[in-house]
């Protein structure tokens, strides 16, 4: 069985992302970088708090999610029903001369 042509090409990339050179990143980090102390811990409890009772109520964002949800549903079934291409453009594309692969 003969590979096809995008196993070829993909096979030959890997091949090319295998021999990439990294930089040196040990190299880019300062002695002073290096020296420094880690940076001081904060308690995340005050930023998480300040985010509570932010936007409406759990139940009203459960009711607008459904809403959307149907919605987009909804849209969904109006797109499946809509023509995207002309009779003679789906013509040309079942009439394709191009032999199968």
């Amino acid at each position: 069985m003969r590979p096809s042509p995008l196993s070829a090409l993909i096979a030959a990339q890997l091949m090319l992302v295998a021999c990439t050179q990294f930089p040196e990143l040990d190299d880019a980090v300062t002695e002073r970088a290096k020296a420094a102390d880690y940076p001081a811990l904060i308690n995340v409890a005050p930023i998480l708090a300040r985010t509570e009772g932010d936007g409406p109520p759990p139940e009203v964002q459960q009711s607008n999610l459904e809403s959307r949800v149907a919605a987009l549903r909804n849209r969904a079934e109006r797109l499946k029903r809509t023509r995207v291409i002309d009779a003679s453009a789906r013509t040309r594309l079942d009439d394709d001369p191009r032999p199968d692969n």
